[in-house]
């Protein structure tokens, strides 16, 4: 038996998760500084973390959901370039897995949603969506998806 670690953290109501080695901390949401002309409504801004600056994506806009209505977290994750600020409702757990459990991203995702999505672990209660961290920042960059896209 193969197991993984995996941060998970919720967007709306969905469950998603990256594997622990690509984050480096959870936080409350810092003050953002927005940036002009930014390549995509999905880059909040940028906050000083620690004397570093580092890049904030609102998760809600690369997935096509709502505004939050809360103050959103920080998950900073890891990336070959430098670090990243993912912003998301709450973080969950770090939940370890089976990588038996793995299976391909649910047929009921639009084709835009899914290609950010590596696939997902079947778990007793619900399903843990994992994000390609790679793609998502692609997205996050380019393009965001159409609103209502992950409903």
């Amino acid at each position: 038996m193969t197991t993984s670690q995996i941060c998970t953290f919720r967007i709306a109501e969905h469950l998603f998760g990256l594997e622990v080695l690509h984050i480096q901390e959870a936080m409350l949401e810092h003050h953002i500084t927005p940036v002009p002309l930014a390549p995509s409504p999905a880059v909040r801004g940028l906050i000083n973390l620690r004397g570093q600056i580092v890049t904030a994506i609102d998760m809600r806009v690369v997935l096509g959901v709502a505004p939050a209505t809360q103050r959103s977290m920080n998950l900073i994750v890891q990336r070959p370039t430098g670090i990243s600020s993912l912003l998301v409702d709450t973080i969950a757990d770090v939940v370890e897995v089976d990588n038996a459990w793995f299976e391909p991203p649910p047929p009921t995702l639009s084709t835009s949603a899914r290609v950010l999505i590596r696939g997902a672990f079947k778990l007793p209660t619900e399903f843990i969506l994992a994000l390609d961290l790679a793609t998502v920042f692609h997205a996050a960059m380019h393009r965001s998806i159409a609103p209502g896209d992950l409903s």
